[in-house]
């Protein structure tokens, strides 16, 4: 097949994408496909430009990348380098993918996880992998997750949603201040005394107009990949140092991840289970993640569903598969094997 890895984009994930985007590419090469990885802002080439025969060149044409920096990107900067800024589609990105059987989606946040280029796609008739634009939507605006979940019965901390400008009302302390609908933990903060509580604020306000504030919930932490409705083994999460961030999650040694968890049988079951039933309650149809606490009474909370997780082959969910047997390559095929079922191929 031809197959479009589309990455970048403009989103604070952007250099995570990036490197999912990399590693998809060269797992589907070894399959046999003619791949190109492209950059969902800054496009291919200059626009109007000649696209026929183009797999045939997808070696040389596609962009390479292979480190996580441990800061976000300078979006700034990015913009800079395009004419016309206010376009999330960069030159020749609609026409390449319309050339494609199938786009593999990369992205990670905003404009790309958030159901906008899902929806562009599905106008456009363009097959892609991933859930579609309602369940991606849904599951990137943590708001509207903690909604779901909460009228599916699904146990999640307490939370209230903040406007920019909104006066905060008394909150209990300790508790996590984040941004509504960013990922890779960045903007995010745990207060523990009021005095960091502004500085919290301002943090994820900087980051969006809308913010969560939850309680904290003491525990350890975990997540279960999702594909077709089923759970994969579940994987521990230990930082070292601190909790789960975006520098934990990215520099390697910064984080114990232990596949399958060392979990009583019962709630390994259990926890799988939930991940079904958060998958269910969203809408992810094709694959995800969902991240839990393990509470030291025994009640798992839900954290967040990514619609779109990472796809190195160090990240969680090639993990899970591979302690199923199935390796990085083969994983990368069959999700594009399960995104292809949604329109009959």
């Amino acid at each position: 097949m031809d197959i479009v890895v589309l990455a970048g984009g403009l989103s604070t994930e952007r250099d995570v994408s990036f490197v999912t985007g990399s590693g998809v590419t060269q797992a589907l090469r070894r399959c046999g496909h003619r791949v190109i990885m492209a950059d969902l802002y800054l496009g291919l080439g200059r626009e109007g430009e000649d696209l026929e025969g183009i797999f045939s060149r997808s070696e040389e044409v596609s962009m390479v990348f292979d480190r996580v920096p441990e800061l976000a990107p300078d979006l700034d900067a990015v913009r800079a380098q395009r004419a016309d800024p206010d376009c999330i589609f960069g030159p020749n990105v609609l026409n390449l993918c319309r050339r494609a059987d199938i786009v593999f989606i990369a992205l990670h946040g905003a404009n790309g996880e958030d159901g906008r280029v899902q929806a562009a796609f599905d106008l456009l008739g363009v097959r892609y992998t991933g859930a579609g634009y309602l369940a991606s939507a849904l599951a990137m605006d943590k708001r509207i997750t903690k909604i779901m979940l909460d009228a599916a019965g699904i146990p999640t901390a307490r939370w209230i949603s903040l406007q920019r400008g909104e006066n905060a009302p008394q909150l209990d302390l300790p508790c996590v201040v984040k941004p509504c609908c960013g990922g890779s933990s960045i903007g995010v903060s745990i207060v523990r005394e009021s005095e960091e509580l502004p500085r919290a604020l301002e943090e994820a306000f900087s980051w969006e107009d809308r913010i969560l504030v939850e309680e904290y919930l003491p525990g350890r932490e975990y997540s279960v990949g999702v594909i077709e409705g089923k759970a994969l083994p579940v994987m521990e999460l230990a930082p070292l140092s601190g909790f789960y961030d975006f520098k934990n999650k990215y520099q390697p040694g910064s984080t114990v991840e232990t596949c399958p968890a060392p979990l009583p049988e019962d709630t390994t079951a259990r926890m799988q289970t939930r991940a079904e039933q958060v998958c269910k309650a969203l809408g992810l149809e094709q694959y995800a993640r969902v991240d839990f606490i393990l509470h030291p009474t025994g009640e798992i909370y839900c954290l967040e569903a990514n619609s779109l997780p990472g796809l190195t082959p160090a990240s969680i969910l090639p993990q899970e598969a591979a302690a199923l047997g199935i390796g990085y390559d083969e994983l990368c095929q069959k999700l594009v094997d399960v995104s292809l079922r949604r329109y009959g191929a």
